[in-house]
């Protein structure tokens, strides 16, 4: 409460659109916990009618009292981190659930909550378009309003990398790849769920509001260990705040200096500006000209190099508007390099 408050007295005559409780295991705290933080937050901000309160959950810990209890508190959406409906996949994965736990806290999570998200990861190896066809398929048969699908990628400096590296495995090539993203695009597609960002699938209006914020250059207040927030500062520059990451280091912060953050740092305009041009053209409806300038302090055209914007768009990789401008279907696919040269 204490940290909630005194991000509250740095932003004021700001209105609260969504509350995440992410970043790990939230479906871990108790009910009344998660009531008490709803409850206070209202206090602290306005809000604005039909606030999206989003929980993430393990399908290892979903219970159907305890999920009705979250719904009692407040929450009105949750988040499953499904990753995948294969055994094998969910180990090499490093998940602690099984593939029946997933489905089952599928199951609950549809017949308790109005608004239900879940992810998968996909291009896993050995994985082929018949093994997913018919993963993704049993997924959007619980009729979800949200899915994410992400495409599995090795970080350098990880495990996954150093495996990789030791041949202990295979990832598939980039041609397979990229039919597994168009068959995640139809299957979902047929099931109603309209691809609003490059990994995000939604039916008309269940798109997350909250991960909006982050694409489309928002501030947000991060709470809580390990927990990351932007604070607005004038001329479109932000506050970058980082929380320990320890909760007990967090706890004693907290109650020594009456906050958690460990780190803070200045966002200049310009980096926000290349931040929101690479994140906005991941949507499918692209950059809003008029959020940009509002929220960065200039308009969109300043911050890209027009000569490649007007190269990219003569060779059918963007389409601009008065209003937008975003990827084509075939620039999507270029999505890295067309950015690069936007920001060169």
């Amino acid at each position: 409460m204490a940290d909630m408050r005194h991000f509250a007295r740095q932003t004021p005559n700001h209105i609260l659109h969504s509350i995440f409780f992410g970043g790990g295991t939230p479906s871990l705290m108790h009910p009344r916990t998660v009531a008490a933080l709803i409850e206070e937050a209202a206090k602290l901000w306005p809000t604005v009618n039909g606030l999206e309160i989003t929980l993430e959950a393990n399908p290892s810990s979903v219970e159907a009292a305890r999920l009705a209890a979250y719904r009692s508190a407040g929450v009105n959406r949750v988040s499953l981190g499904v990753q995948a409906l294969d055994d094998a996949s969910l180990r090499f994965l490093g998940r602690l659930h099984t593939a029946d736990e997933a489905l089952r806290a599928l199951e609950i999570a549809r017949t308790t909550f109005d608004r239900l998200s879940f992810d998968l990861i996909y291009a896993r190896p050995e994985q082929s378009l018949a093994q997913w066809r018919e993963e993704l398929t049993r997924a959007l048969s619980f009729h979800a309003g949200h899915l994410s699908a992400y495409q599995l990628t090795i970080e350098q400096d990880t495990a996954f990398f150093r495996r990789h590296a030791r041949g202990e495995f295979h990832l598939p090539d980039e041609d397979l790849a990229a039919d597994l993203f168009a068959l995640t695009e139809d299957l979902a597609g047929a099931q109603g769920l309209l691809p609003y960002e490059i990994s995000n699938y939604a039916k008309p209006g269940a798109e997350s509001r909250h991960n909006l914020a982050y694409w489309q250059a928002g501030h947000y207040v991060g709470i809580g260990p390990g927990a990351h927030g932007r604070l607005p500062l004038p001329e479109g520059a932000a506050l970058a705040t980082q929380q320990s990451k320890r909760p007990e280091t967090w706890l004693d912060q907290v109650e020594n200096k009456g906050h958690g953050s460990e780190n803070t740092e200045t966002v200049t305009a310009d980096q926000r500006c290349e931040e929101a041009v690479m994140m906005g053209l991941r949507l499918t409806n692209g950059i809003d000209k008029a959020l940009f300038a509002a929220r960065l302090g200039r308009p969109l055209e300043q911050a890209i190099n027009p000569q490649a914007m007007a190269d990219l768009i003569d060779l059918g990789m963007l389409c601009d508007s008065p209003t937008h401008l975003a990827t084509t279907p075939d620039g999507r696919l270029l999505l890295n390099s067309l950015t690069s040269r936007l920001l060169s």
